[in-house]
């Protein structure tokens, strides 16, 4: 039951960070019509995924589905709204394909990012994907496109919790697969390891914490902000960031050539007020702060 309420908690919250918006198109989703403006003929030449696309005539791509403001699936219409969602949309766009009407979103679980890239189950991945040297051995990433901080989520009245420095002796979950769970064990922030739960999802950590079978979550500030502002009365962020976590769009390791075309349009979309759009439009709505990433091209 209690699963049940959190889907119903976070559907709402989702719907208040996204302006009520549905999957479609740029009005639709809060964001100023004009964001999601198809390019025409757009070449990518020497990319082998881009002529993959282009032989399916629309695009796959791989994002997250329980983090209010950033990836989220409605239940009941099955439609993703979000800052990651709507990226994914401007790159589409930008490539030529319309993102009301030519995207498949397809959820992909934290464990399972590199092997669908590598797979060639998904042409690129959007969703709090943060670039790491041994990913880039698997996979290659265009962007930043956002930077985050490591932080954690309590309950509203825990006062115990105060920052990184007071949790050792916590139970404190993430997701499986994800940065956070190995720097809380790397640098020994919980203490044993076994202290460090780990599940498939945020919203089942969020359910643990909501049950009291654990202390805190911790992830990313954007993705806990999000389940902040769906449930500002039972939940806060301590505001206390320990990292610095840098979202990339993930790719094949070696399409250099869709790669550069990405930074292309992330490095446009921040000189033009897209990017500022869809921020204001999505994340923006629980009142922190954007700030443009720079891009770290290779």
């Amino acid at each position: 039951m209690r699963v049940r309420a959190l889907t119903a908690v976070l559907l709402a919250g989702g719907l208040a960070l996204t302006a009520c918006g549905k999957e479609g198109t740029g009005t639709e989703t809060g964001a100023p019509a004009g964001v999601f403006e198809v390019a025409k003929d757009v070449k990518v030449d020497g990319s082998p995924t881009f002529e993959k696309i282009k032989s399916r005539g629309s695009l796959v791509v791989g994002v997250k589905e329980d983090q209010p403001g950033l990836g989220f699936k409605d239940p009941t219409t099955n439609k993703y709204t979000g800052f990651d969602i709507d990226m994914a949309k401007l790159i589409a766009a930008q490539l030529g394909f319309d993102p009301e009407t030519k995207i498949q979103f397809k959820t992909i679980q934290s464990a399972a990012r590199e092997q669908a890239i590598i797979n060639g189950d998904i042409d690129y991945y959007v969703g709090t994907y943060s670039i790491t040297a041994a990913r880039k051995e698997k996979v290659s990433f265009a962007g930043p496109y956002y930077v985050a901080g490591q932080d954690l989520l309590v309950k509203k009245d825990n006062t115990a919790i105060t920052g990184p420095d007071t949790i050792k002796d916590k139970k404190v979950c993430s997701v499986t697969g994800a940065t956070p769970a190995k720097k809380l064990r790397d640098d020994k922030l919980v203490q044993p390891d076994s202290n460090v739960v780990e599940l498939q999802s945020y919203s089942l950590c969020v359910t643990k914490l909501h049950d009291g079978e654990v202390d805190a979550v911790s992830t990313d500030d954007a993705i806990l902000k999000g389940y902040a502002a769906a449930e500002p009365d039972k939940l806060k962020v301590v505001g206390k960031t320990f990292s610095t976590e840098k979202y990339g769009i993930g790719l094949a390791k070696d399409d250099k050539a869709l790669r550069d075309k990405i930074n292309e349009v992330l490095e446009k979309s921040l000189t033009d007020g897209k990017w500022d759009d869809i921020y204001k439009n999505t994340l923006g709505k629980s009142g922190a702060e954007g700030k443009h990433p720079t891009l770290e091209k290779y």
